[in-house]
């Protein structure tokens, strides 16, 4: 008869195995922009860029 660890072991490799074994789905991420320099950009246009507004029409 086999030690309860060696069964448990036994099982714990069989998980990983079959782990491995499942696809997986890679996304397209966008690639992180580079911090603008503040001299080069005026204010308003950064102020722009951090703001926006979302409009959801529950009404369809």
């Amino acid at each position: 008869m086999l030690d309860a660890f060696i069964i448990e072991e036994i099982k714990r490799r069989e998980r990983e195995r079959t782990d491995d074994d499942r696809p997986v789905v890679e996304l397209p991420l966008p690639q992180p922009r580079e911090p603008a320099h503040q001299d080069d950009e005026r204010p308003d246009d950064s102020e722009r860029d951090r703001r926006g507004v979302v409009i959801i029409d529950y009404s369809g």
